[in-house]
C-alpha cells in the first residue's frame, strides 16, 4: 500500500495516457446521467459529479445499489465504474440498464463488465488490474472525466488540470507525508469526525473509506451546511476520544466558511482536538487530488502505527464468501 500511494502521480500519468488513447462515441439526446459503482470503484463517480456540478446541464445521479431509478431509459447515459468488473451490485444494475436501453459506457479492468461490454459493443475503457480498487482512484476518476468530456458534459480544461495536479503532488510529496504522519499520530486510538465544507464531500467520504479499509477503524463523516441543521445539536458532551478533521478548499462558499468558524469553537470545547486540512492548488481537481493524497497517507501511517496490514480486507472477503452460498 505504501508503494501504491507513493506512486500515485505515476498512476495519474498512466491513467492520462490511457484516456488520451481511449475512443468514446458521442451520445444522442441525453437527459440524465447515472454513474453506478461501489466502494473504491464508486467513489470516483461521487467526486466527478462534484467536479462538473457547475457546468453539467443535466442531472447526475450516483447509484450504489442493485437497482436503478425508474427514470432510467434510452435517454440516460449510464456509466459503469467497477474496477474488478465483478461487483455484484453493479452487475445487477448494468443488467437493468441494458433492459432499459440506456446508453452505456464501462470503466473496468476486466471481469464480467468487460465481457458484457464486448458482447454488447458498449463503449468501454480498460484500466490496469490486479490492485486493491481503493488504491486505483486515479485510474477510475480520470477515465470518468474522459467519458464526460467526450460526451460533452464536462469541460476539456479538466485534462490540463490533471497535468497540473501531477506537478503539484510531485512538488508537495514530502510536505504531504510529514503533515499526514503528524495527523495520524493525533488520530491514533481516537475516533475521527470528518467534515467538509460543501463542495468536496466526496473527498471526505473517500478519506473515511480509507480509514475504514487501510487503518481498520471506524469514523464518521458529515458536511457543512447540512450538519448545522442536525448533527451540531449532538455536540453537548466532552468526549476525549473524538478528533474533528476538516477539509477546506478555496472554493468553499463564504457563508459556509463563516458557519465553520462559529462551529469550530464548539468542536474545540467538546472534542479532543480539531485538525484543519487546507487543500493546495488552483483548480478544483488539483485541490481534490491534494486532499485525496493527504488522506491516503494519513490512513497508511495509522496502519503503520497500529502495526496492521493496510491491504487486507478479510471481513469483506468473508461477506462475499457467505453471499456466494445464496
Amino acid at each position: 500500500m505504501k508503494d501504491l500511494i507513493q506512486n500515485f502521480t505515476n498512476q495519474l500519468r498512466e491513467s492520462k495516457a490511457i484516456a488520451d488513447k481511449a475512443i468514446v462515441s458521442k451520445s444522442k439526446d441525453i437527459q440524465n446521467i447515472v454513474i453506478s459503482g461501489l466502494g473504491g470503484s464508486g467513489i470516483g463517480g461521487t467526486i466527478v459529479s462534484e467536479l462538473i456540478s457547475d457546468s453539467c446541464k443535466v442531472p447526475v445521479i450516483i447509484n450504489k445499489d442493485y437497482s436503478l431509478p425508474e427514470f432510467v431509459n434510452e435517454h440516460t447515459l449510464f456509466i459503469v465504474s467497477s474496477y474488478s468488473g465483478n461487483t455484484e451490485e453493479t452487475l445487477n444494475a448494468l443488467d437493468i440498464a441494458i433492459i432499459k436501453k440506456a446508453q452505456i459506457v464501462c470503466v473496468t479492468s476486466g471481469g464480467k463488465v468487460l465481457q458484457l461490454s464486448k458482447q454488447h459493443q458498449f463503449d468501454f475503457i480498460e484500466i490496469p488490474g490486479g490492485m486493491p480498487p481503493r488504491a486505483c482512484i486515479g485510474f477510475s476518476l480520470i477515465q470518468l472525466i474522459k467519458v464526460l468530456v467526450e460526451k460533452g458534459f464536462a469541460q476539456s480544461s479538466l485534462f490540463s488540470d490533471i497535468e497540473k495536479s501531477i506537478l503539484l503532488l510531485d512538488q508537495q510529496n514530502e510536505k504531504i507525508k510529514v503533515e499526514a504522519n503528524q495527523i495520524a499520530k493525533q488520530l491514533l486510538n481516537k475516533i475521527p469526525v470528518i467534515y467538509s465544507l460543501g463542495n468536496c464531500e466526496g473527498v471526505a467520504v473517500r478519506f473515511k473509506q480509507q480509514l475504514n479499509e487501510n487503518s481498520k477503524m471506524l469514523a464518521w463523516q458529515h458536511v457543512f451546511p447540512e450538519m448545522n441543521h442536525n448533527e451540531l445539536v449532538g455536540w453537548t458532551i466532552k468526549n476525549e476520544s473524538l478528533v474533528v478533521v476538516t477539509f477546506h478548499t478555496s472554493f468553499d462558499y463564504v457563508r459556509t466558511k463563516k458557519r465553520y468558524e462559529v462551529c469550530k469553537t464548539i468542536f474545540q470545547k467538546y472534542a479532543n482536538a480539531v485538525i484543519d486540512i487546507t487543500a493546495q492548488g488552483e483548480s478544483r481537481l488539483e485541490q481534490f487530488f491534494y486532499l485525496i493524497n493527504m488522506g491516503d497517507w494519513i490512513s497508511y501511517y495509522l496502519a503503520e502505527l497500529k502495526g496492521i496490514d493496510p491491504v487486507e480486507v478479510n471481513v469483506i472477503d468473508h461477506l462475499k464468501k457467505e453471499l456466494s452460498k445464496f
